[in-house]
């Protein structure tokens, strides 16, 4: 029912411009006078008007909908039913949301049930048909004042200009309030997380278990929270991963860029960037199947003990994963360096390797530290992969063929299945994530500090 009110509002705006187009031609032809604006600015002035108060009012009800109804089904339960505790309560409508969706329900009295599920739709179509009242109410209500206001004198251009502004700070806003609403939410759990374990046994424990016992008198009953095993590994992983995408990357975009002809570029480049759409399930696939067997094959061969799933198999495919946003992007930031700069180098007499060197990557410099870092989160980031071939032992080993585990694949382990956010195994977590970000906070200060001292300044 909804879309239909988007159709509607998409149509009335359409109208509307056509409509306020119109009339601005003809108020200028009637007083015989300029518009302050051209006409499209009125057609856009009243498209607005029309489509703007609408859609507000469609997100306001389609944020409090099912608060609502669902608040008016809970009040006309029996009394017995809303004397639940909020636990049971929220049981109760999980209950009944499922049965909506025609999804199993756990049968806890049909017969009610079924009958607040059945109000609940009632009022659903009753409220979507008075807010679809409502809303062309106020699609007419805004579009006839802001036609009728059309004049020659009006500024228009103006008006929807600082309309466009503020709706670009809207979304900046958006997405600012956005990363810092997931900033509190993962710094408030792991508040929970460190006033039931010691921040020093997290920051500073050698020992990475955190499977809580059923009962007290088992042993292990209070986990292990020590994070260090788990951070090793993710940086082991992603050193290794560094080691083989770096490099690469970095000579094939310098190849790329300043050696291979247009041809060989116009080929090679999208051929290279293949890899970037390769989903990394299917790496992971070829680290388990591929790799990994190879690596502890020939570590047999020259007497070395390589485990079946190793930070090496990972790290290397990782590494090939991620050579694209090296590549790719190092070169784009090396294929814009001025070619003047290129030009003075050669005239004074420097050789091509030397022009490379001493000009262009340091003038492109930035953009390659960009790559980098991106490429460092990227693998800091990686699951799948680690999972398929790296394992999910928590090994405090510097060792690359032997099993090891990172941070996200510790992240995604707790929160996957039934868990009760309360326990110190689902909240660690959250102390994972909050210490993963800090960081890349560090990460970036130090990329920034890099590109400051190094980057050279060309007028």
């Amino acid at each position: 029912m909804y879309s239909y009110f988007l159709a509607i509002v998409l149509i009335a705006a359409s109208a509307a411009y056509f409509m306020g187009t119109g009339r601005a031609r003809k108020m200028a032809a009637f007083h015989g006078t300029k518009n302050h604006s051209l006409s499209g600015y009125y057609g856009l002035y009243t498209a607005i008007w029309a489509a703007l108060p609408a859609l507000f009012l469609y997100g306001i009800w389609q944020t409090a909908e099912s608060s609502v109804i669902t608040a008016m089904v809970v009040q006309s339960l029996p009394a017995e039913f809303q004397k639940l505790s909020s636990a049971k309560m929220s049981l109760v409508v999980n209950d009944m949301r499922n049965i909506i969706s025609g999804n199993f329900s756990t049968g806890i009295n049909e017969a009610w049930l079924q009958n607040a599920a059945d109000k609940y739709i009632q009022l659903r179509d009753n409220f979507r048909l008075a807010f679809i009242g409502l809303g062309l109410l106020t699609i007419a209500g805004c579009t006839i004042p802001a036609y009728k206001k059309i004049t020659p004198h009006l500024e228009a251009r103006n008006i929807v200009e600082k309309l466009v502004k503020y709706f670009l700070i809207a979304c900046s806003a958006i997405a600012i309030l956005t990363t810092l609403g997931i900033l509190l939410s993962v710094l408030f759990e792991a508040i929970r997380f460190f006033k039931m374990v010691d921040i020093t046994e997290f920051l500073f424990g050698l020992k990475w278990s955190p499977q809580m016992a059923l009962r007290a008198d088992q042993t292990g009953s209070s986990g292990a929270f020590g994070a260090i095993p788990v951070f090793a590994g993710t940086f082991l992983i992603a050193g290794i991963a560094m080691l083989v995408a770096i490099p690469i990357g970095l000579m094939s975009a310098i190849y790329l860029s300043e050696y291979a002809t247009q041809n060989v570029r116009t080929v090679a480049k999208p051929l290279l960037e293949i890899l970037a759409g390769i989903p990394t399930v299917v790496y992971g696939f070829f680290a388990a199947l591929i790799i990994a067997p190879m690596i502890r094959d020939t570590g047999a061969l020259i007497g070395l003990d390589v485990a079946s799933e190793s930070a090496l198999a990972a790290g290397g495919v990782m590494g090939i994963m991620i050579i694209p946003f090296i590549s790719s992007l190092s070169d784009d930031v090396i294929h814009a360096v001025p070619q003047s700069l290129r030009d003075g180098s050669y005239a004074l007499g420097a050789t091509q390797f030397e022009t490379i060197r001493s000009v262009i990557v340091p003038a492109a410099l930035p953009g390659i530290v960009g790559s980098v870092l991106l490429a460092v989160s990227r693998a800091i980031g990686e699951t799948m992969i680690v999972v398929m071939a790296a394992g999910l032992s928590a090994n405090l080993t510097a060792n690359p063929f032997q099993a090891v585990t990172t941070v996200t694949v510790q992240i995604v382990t707790l929160l996957v299945g039934d868990q009760e956010f309360d326990s110190p195994k689902t909240l660690a977590a959250f102390a994972l994530g909050l210490l993963l970000f800090l960081f890349t906070l560090v990460l970036n200060f130090i990329a920034l500090q890099v590109v400051r001292r190094y980057r050279e300044q060309y007028e």
